[in-house]
């Protein structure tokens, strides 16, 4: 995906020192699944307690989908958008119409994310 540095409503709303956090956050969350997705195999719990990776593995996808669509789910659920160099520092989306767009492409990044998790549970859960 091409880098981009404005916002474009549905379609970019962070720059690149949010997207390297959001990458970051995709790599904790596959530690973490790998993690707890061992101690649970080898603590020889019941299979269905390998449901639990479903959290750290849904949040790696939604790290790692973020990073890669440049959209941060979590501003275009609440209307900002972020391109400078710090991190955090929101400015707020004016158009109504403009925020529909976020909502829509935050609600698909958060549906993928959790197909995902639900995935790497499954897998956990029947190995």
């Amino acid at each position: 995906m091409k880098e981009m540095n404005t916002y474009v409503p549905g379609v970019c709303n962070i720059g690149p020192a949010e997207i390297r956090r959001r990458r970051h956050a995709g790599w904790i969350g596959v530690v973490a699944t790998a993690a707890v997705w061992t101690v649970l195999f080898f603590m020889h719990l019941p299979a269905f307690w390998r449901l639990l990776v479903f959290f750290p593995a849904a949040l790696a996808a939604s790290g790692f989908l973020q990073a890669f669509m440049h959209f941060c789910a979590g501003f275009g659920s609440r209307g900002l958008f972020n391109f400078g160099p710090e991190v955090g520092k929101t400015e707020t989306v004016i158009q109504a119409e403009f925020r529909d767009k976020d909502r829509k492409k935050s609600l698909q990044i958060t549906g993928l994310s959790a197909a995902i998790g639900a995935v790497v549970a499954i897998l956990a859960f029947l190995f």
